[in-house]
Protein backbone atom coordinates (compact mmCIF):
# COMPACT_ATOMS: atom_id res chain seq x y z
CA UNK A 1 0.00 0.00 0.00
CA UNK A 2 1.18 3.31 -0.67
CA UNK A 3 0.98 6.46 1.08
CA UNK A 4 -1.53 8.26 -1.64
CA UNK A 5 -3.20 5.76 -1.74
CA UNK A 6 -4.61 5.96 1.49
CA UNK A 7 -4.60 9.89 1.82
CA UNK A 8 -6.61 10.16 -1.64
CA UNK A 9 -9.86 12.09 -0.75
CA UNK A 10 -10.82 13.07 -3.79
CA UNK A 11 -8.41 16.45 -3.43
CA UNK A 12 -4.80 14.59 -3.84
CA UNK A 13 -2.93 14.80 -1.05
CA UNK A 14 -1.53 18.04 -1.57
CA UNK A 15 -3.60 19.61 1.32
CA UNK A 16 -2.19 17.04 3.94
CA UNK A 17 1.06 17.45 2.70
CA UNK A 18 0.65 20.99 3.36
CA UNK A 19 -0.70 20.41 6.57
CA UNK A 20 2.48 18.28 7.03
CA UNK A 21 4.92 20.58 6.57
CA UNK A 22 3.02 23.42 9.05
CA UNK A 23 2.51 21.06 11.96
CA UNK A 24 4.63 21.26 15.07
CA UNK A 25 5.58 18.31 16.38
CA UNK A 26 3.63 17.55 20.15
CA UNK A 27 5.98 17.66 22.99
CA UNK A 28 6.21 14.89 25.22
CA UNK A 29 3.39 14.15 27.73
CA UNK A 30 4.96 14.29 31.42
CA UNK A 31 3.17 14.20 34.74
CA UNK A 32 0.45 16.39 35.49
CA UNK A 33 1.01 19.87 36.95
CA UNK A 34 0.78 18.79 41.34
CA UNK A 35 -2.66 19.98 42.37
CA UNK A 36 -6.58 19.16 42.87
CA UNK A 37 -8.25 16.93 40.15
CA UNK A 38 -11.82 15.40 39.69
CA UNK A 39 -11.52 12.56 37.88
CA UNK A 40 -13.41 8.74 37.32
CA UNK A 41 -11.60 5.69 38.67
CA UNK A 42 -11.14 4.51 35.15
CA UNK A 43 -10.27 0.73 36.26
CA UNK A 44 -7.81 -1.26 38.41
CA UNK A 45 -5.94 -4.58 37.62
CA UNK A 46 -4.00 -7.10 39.90
CA UNK A 47 -0.25 -6.49 39.15
CA UNK A 48 3.26 -7.32 40.07
CA UNK A 49 6.08 -4.51 40.34
CA UNK A 50 8.76 -4.87 37.45
CA UNK A 51 11.61 -4.64 39.91
CA UNK A 52 10.56 -7.39 42.74
CA UNK A 53 7.05 -8.82 41.66
CA UNK A 54 5.55 -7.04 44.72
CA UNK A 55 1.63 -8.27 44.69
CA UNK A 56 -0.76 -4.82 44.23
CA UNK A 57 -3.22 -3.94 42.63
CA UNK A 58 -3.34 -0.55 39.88
CA UNK A 59 -5.69 1.91 39.88
CA UNK A 60 -6.19 4.13 36.97
CA UNK A 61 -7.62 7.43 37.62
CA UNK A 62 -9.07 9.57 33.79
CA UNK A 63 -9.48 13.27 34.68
CA UNK A 64 -12.90 14.66 33.53
CA UNK A 65 -12.67 18.07 33.70
CA UNK A 66 -10.70 21.70 32.76
CA UNK A 67 -7.68 21.64 30.36
CA UNK A 68 -6.17 17.98 31.28
CA UNK A 69 -9.18 16.12 30.69
CA UNK A 70 -8.56 12.85 29.56
CA UNK A 71 -5.38 12.62 31.12
CA UNK A 72 -4.57 9.70 33.03
CA UNK A 73 -2.65 9.12 36.30
CA UNK A 74 -2.45 5.85 38.55
CA UNK A 75 -1.99 4.70 42.53
CA UNK A 76 -0.36 1.76 43.39
CA UNK A 77 -2.22 -0.34 46.12
CA UNK A 78 0.17 -2.82 47.43
CA UNK A 79 -0.79 -6.01 48.56
CA UNK A 80 2.07 -6.93 51.49
CA UNK A 81 1.77 -6.97 55.14
CA UNK A 82 3.27 -3.54 55.84
CA UNK A 83 1.36 -1.69 53.14
CA UNK A 84 -2.27 -3.04 53.66
CA UNK A 85 -4.00 -0.93 56.18
CA UNK A 86 -3.58 1.80 53.37
CA UNK A 87 -4.67 -0.08 50.81
CA UNK A 88 -7.77 -1.12 52.57
CA UNK A 89 -8.48 2.16 52.95
CA UNK A 90 -8.22 3.37 49.80
CA UNK A 91 -10.19 0.31 48.16
CA UNK A 92 -12.82 0.73 50.74
CA UNK A 93 -13.77 4.34 49.37
CA UNK A 94 -14.37 2.37 46.04
CA UNK A 95 -16.38 -0.19 47.97
CA UNK A 96 -13.93 -3.28 47.89
CA UNK A 97 -13.94 -4.71 50.91
CA UNK A 98 -12.95 -8.43 50.29
CA UNK A 99 -10.27 -10.20 48.49
CA UNK A 100 -12.02 -11.62 45.69
CA UNK A 101 -13.69 -8.32 45.10
CA UNK A 102 -10.09 -7.42 43.89
CA UNK A 103 -10.77 -10.09 40.44
CA UNK A 104 -13.65 -8.30 39.57
CA UNK A 105 -14.17 -4.93 37.63
CA UNK A 106 -14.51 -2.27 39.77
CA UNK A 107 -17.99 0.03 38.91
CA UNK A 108 -17.64 2.44 36.24
CA UNK A 109 -17.99 6.30 36.66
CA UNK A 110 -17.20 6.68 40.01
CA UNK A 111 -15.84 10.61 40.43
CA UNK A 112 -13.43 11.29 42.62
CA UNK A 113 -11.77 14.91 43.89
CA UNK A 114 -7.76 13.73 43.73
CA UNK A 115 -5.08 15.57 45.34
CA UNK A 116 -1.54 15.17 43.10
CA UNK A 117 1.90 15.46 44.02
CA UNK A 118 4.80 15.24 42.00
CA UNK A 119 7.55 13.21 43.15
CA UNK A 120 11.31 12.40 42.02
CA UNK A 121 12.75 8.63 41.60
CA UNK A 122 15.84 7.98 42.86
CA UNK A 123 16.57 7.75 38.74
CA UNK A 124 15.48 11.67 38.42
CA UNK A 125 11.97 10.57 36.89
CA UNK A 126 9.18 12.70 37.50
CA UNK A 127 5.91 10.78 38.35
CA UNK A 128 2.68 11.76 39.67
CA UNK A 129 1.42 11.19 42.88
CA UNK A 130 -1.98 10.25 44.46
CA UNK A 131 -1.93 11.81 47.60
CA UNK A 132 -5.63 11.63 48.61
CA UNK A 133 -8.51 11.20 46.96
CA UNK A 134 -12.09 11.24 47.89
CA UNK A 135 -15.34 9.80 45.85
CA UNK A 136 -17.50 12.29 45.30
CA UNK A 137 -20.31 9.85 43.85
CA UNK A 138 -20.83 7.56 40.88
CA UNK A 139 -22.09 9.71 37.76
CA UNK A 140 -24.45 8.34 35.06
CA UNK A 141 -22.44 7.30 31.86
CA UNK A 142 -22.63 9.56 28.81
CA UNK A 143 -25.93 8.65 26.37
CA UNK A 144 -25.17 7.15 23.13
CA UNK A 145 -27.12 9.32 20.53
CA UNK A 146 -27.26 6.32 18.08
CA UNK A 147 -28.60 4.19 20.88
CA UNK A 148 -32.02 2.51 20.65
CA UNK A 149 -34.79 4.73 21.96
CA UNK A 150 -36.49 3.35 25.64
CA UNK A 151 -39.97 2.85 25.76
CA UNK A 152 -41.55 5.89 27.83
CA UNK A 153 -42.33 3.47 30.75
CA UNK A 154 -38.46 2.30 30.86
CA UNK A 155 -35.58 3.80 32.93
CA UNK A 156 -32.96 4.45 30.32
CA UNK A 157 -30.11 4.56 33.12
CA UNK A 158 -29.92 1.92 35.57
CA UNK A 159 -29.51 3.06 38.88
CA UNK A 160 -28.06 1.51 41.99
CA UNK A 161 -29.76 2.26 45.15
CA UNK A 162 -30.47 5.54 46.16
CA UNK A 163 -28.60 6.66 43.44
CA UNK A 164 -29.45 9.78 41.64
CA UNK A 165 -27.58 12.35 38.60
CA UNK A 166 -24.31 11.77 41.17
CA UNK A 167 -24.60 9.01 43.80
CA UNK A 168 -24.19 11.34 47.33
CA UNK A 169 -20.49 9.44 48.74
CA UNK A 170 -21.00 7.97 52.23
CA UNK A 171 -18.52 5.72 54.62
CA UNK A 172 -17.77 2.47 52.82
CA UNK A 173 -19.94 -0.09 53.75
CA UNK A 174 -20.30 -3.81 54.14
CA UNK A 175 -23.90 -4.36 54.18
CA UNK A 176 -24.05 -4.48 50.44
CA UNK A 177 -24.50 -1.21 48.38
CA UNK A 178 -25.88 1.30 51.14
CA UNK A 179 -22.76 3.70 49.85
CA UNK A 180 -24.18 3.94 46.71
CA UNK A 181 -21.73 1.37 44.99
CA UNK A 182 -22.48 -1.98 44.01
CA UNK A 183 -21.19 -4.14 46.41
Amino acid sequence: MRLSDILSNGNGDDDFKKLWNETEAAGEMGPLPPGEYVAHVAGGELEASRTNATPGYKLTFRVVDGPLKGRQFWHDCWLTPAALPQTKRDLGKLGVTSLEQLEQPLPRFIRCKCKLALRRDDDGNERNRLKSFEVLGIDPPDVDPFAPAVAANKDPLPTLPGAAAIVPATAPSTNGGANGLPF
